[in-house]
């Protein structure tokens, strides 16, 4: 727990950050109608992904096991060499596909957003802003090597704290140029993605230079470490990208309908809040946590750990998914029109761009997402028992299942619903995922439920008060947003607020949660 709050802690600090940046994004450059607007989203799916992948997740799946594993047979140092190892060639590739990509990068966009093929203006955008971020990578391919080596070592504090710096190098960007042509903040946009991912590498270079953990730049080598690696992190890295590449399939498909990209990235900020806070964060925490009580030989620790981790996940998860189902419309009206209008008046750039066609597309597919955001998390904790057992190849194959279910969901059902497929069928491929997940830890006794059927049941019940409450507020809103001042976004705040209080209290009461859960156990 003090693990998961360290990383939780930071992950909301720079959330809340990236929440502010997508106000003064939605009142600057709005979303539909809009060509600056989608094609900077879609530019800055490339390196926002990659970052996931290498600094949040996939890379972190193969890695943390095998140092773990070095430094158990070897110490310190066998695990620094291994590290070395898998440095030079991650420069070296990632360095190799960071230039192929900048070169071939009208190639790379007219397969992410094949809709933007017949608007040229949406097409050149986005190809310029691309190779503009794309520097970016390479210094992520880093980040993930330093982060995942002081995550091996239960350090976790630099490495959770380094993507606010992405928040605050764009926020810097839109502030300085938001009274300037929509090109322009554009521009500058994209010049403050490239150097946040310069600035988040001198931020682990420092954290791991405090922890004495500072690598050697070597000539690669193709060592039995570096082959092992190959082995575990292909899979493992098409596993824990499973809902990445989902959302580069959703772009595509959603790049057919105008402004249909901006509207999908607006819900994923407040969709992935509860993934990044708790998915990410128990995954981070559990998968070394795992390791250690597999390498130390007890099985029991390892199952109590998981299940802890389960329950934790759901017990924030549920009323997530309640916010987002029954607050979807409110939230994007609240933050992204009323909240964001205000702050683009106070730096002076008029009033927000973010109009009622876009507030109602929002809240639709945050209605859609809402469903899917305990799978999502559910997901990254799940994938952890297997990562930590060096079993990369099962969860990849269920991964290759989803991203699979999703695409074909999403290209069938778009002629009726369009861009609304995308939700749906990112949702139905996370379920998919999460089910044979469960189903194959079970097969192998890895985990049971029976014994935590009560608590799982009191959550449920703790969440159902919960939305009848938020339900309640939503048909009296009108009286209510009066006494909040005629402001909707601090009638929201003051939801969520109350809305923590009442779950929270339900949650105690019907033993979702216990007192003794929060205790440290002695030893």
């Amino acid at each position: 727990m003090k693990s998961l709050a360290t990383v939780s802690g930071l992950t909301l600090l720079s959330r809340l950050f990236g929440f502010v940046r997508q106000l003064i994004l939605a009142g600057v450059i709005g979303a539909s109608g809009n060509p600056v607007a989608d094609a900077f989203m879609a530019a800055f799916r490339l390196p926002n992904m990659f970052r996931r992948l290498l600094a949040e997740g996939a890379f972190q799946a193969a890695f943390v096991p095998l140092f773990q594993g070095k430094e158990a047979e070897g110490g310190i140092e066998e695990a620094r060499r291994f590290a070395e190892d898998i440095l030079a060639w991650m420069v070296v590739i990632l360095t190799a596909l960071s230039a192929a990509v900048m070169i071939f990068t009208p190639f790379a966009i007219s397969i992410l957003t094949s809709g933007f093929r017949d608007d040229p203006e949406r097409f050149d955008l986005a190809v310029l802003y691309a190779r503009i971020m794309f520097p970016y990578l390479a210094c992520m391919s880093v980040v993930g090597i330093y982060g995942g080596m002081l995550n091996a070592l239960g350090r976790f504090a630099v490495a959770a704290a380094a993507p606010l710096l992405l928040n605050v190098g764009m926020i810097a960007a839109l502030l300085a140029t938001a009274r300037a042509d929509i090109e322009v903040t554009g521009l500058w946009l994209s010049i403050g993605v490239m150097a946040s991912g310069v600035a988040q590498l001198l931020a682990l270079l420092w954290g791991a230079l405090r922890s004495r953990l500072l690598l050697r730049l070597r000539l690669p080598r193709f060592t039995k470490s570096a082959r092992r690696m190959l082995a575990l992190g292909t899979p493992g890295f098409i596993a824990a990208s499973a809902l990445q590449v989902n959302a580069i399939v959703g772009t595509n498909i959603a790049s057919q309908q105008n402004g249909a990209v901006s509207w999908l990235a607006y819900a994923d900020q407040l969709y992935q809040l509860p993934l990044g806070m708790i998915g990410i964060a128990l995954g981070v925490v559990l998968m070394p946590a795992i390791g250690r009580a597999l390498k130390s030989g007890d099985e029991q620790r390892a199952a109590h750990t998981l299940e802890q981790g389960f329950l934790t996940a759901l017990f924030f998860a549920l009323p997530a998914a309640a916010g987002l189902t029954i607050l979807g419309t409110f939230i994007a009206e609240a933050l992204f029109q009323d909240m964001a209008g205000m702050a683009t008046r106070m730096i002076g750039a008029g009033g927000s761009a973010f109009n009622d066609t876009d507030v109602e597309m929002v809240g639709k597919a945050l209605f859609i997402f809402g469903f899917g955001v305990p799978a999502f998390v559910l997901q990254k904790v799940f994938s952890a028992a297997f990562f930590a057992r060096e079993d990369t190849g099962t969860p990849m194959r269920f991964a290759l299942v989803a991203i699979a279910t999703n695409a074909i969901l999403s290209i069938t059902l778009f002629p009726f619903i369009e861009f609304l497929a995308v939700p749906v069928g990112t949702i139905a491929a996370g379920w998919l995922e999460v089910s044979l997940l469960v189903i194959t830890l079970r097969r192998r006794g890895i985990i049971h439920f029976r014994h935590l059927f009560t608590r799982l049941l009191a959550m449920l019940v703790s969440t159902a008060g919960l939305s009848a409450a938020l339900l309640y507020a939503l048909v009296y809103r009108p009286e209510l947003q009066d006494i909040c001042a005629g402001q909707s976004w601090i009638m929201l705040f003051i939801l969520a607020g109350l809305g923590a209080v009442l779950y929270g209290i339900l949650s105690l009461l019907l033993g979702a949660i216990r007192i003794s859960d929060l205790r440290p156990k002695a030893g």
